[in-house]
């Protein structure tokens, strides 16, 4: 079970940390000069544990099972934190901004997850996306 939650815990908690810093970015700052630096330090980061986690003779074989998808990650990912960069300096607030683009994303979610993964759509989803939406228009009134 403990397995189960800590990805959960480690998500919740690096997402806290993540909107803190975006947030506290100065907003004189070159979003993407302030990204450019990120991801060197993520990139450092990586490769350490990456190098840590497997052995040195099978780092080539490890770096060539990698596919498009790792690319595609990295373009989403810029445009994950630009876009929350510029929400926060155009006015957006910390306990505002991802309740209604999380909220914008689970509903995108469960549409995405039923047509490209076959995912169930049940009527409790729907009704949830309904309540969602309800949700943020009461947050924005």
């Amino acid at each position: 079970m403990i397995n189960y939650i800590i990805p959960i815990i480690i998500v919740v908690a690096s997402n806290c940390f993540y909107h803190i810093c975006s947030k506290s970015m100065p907003s004189n700052v070159n979003a993407f000069g302030g990204l450019m630096i990120t991801y060197l330090t993520g990139a450092l980061v990586c490769g350490l544990i990456f190098l840590f986690m497997t052995k040195s003779e099978n780092a080539l074989f490890e770096l060539a099972k990698i596919n498009w998808t790792s690319i595609a990650l990295g373009i989403a990912i810029v445009g994950l934190e630009a876009g929350y960069i510029y929400a926060y300096r155009v006015g957006w607030q910390v306990n505002n901004a991802p309740l209604v683009a999380n909220t914008c994303l689970a509903i995108a979610l469960v549409v995405i997850g039923a047509i490209l993964f076959k995912e169930n759509l049940s009527l409790k989803q729907i009704f949830g996306m309904i309540l969602c939406v309800v949700g943020l228009i009461f947050i924005n009134i």
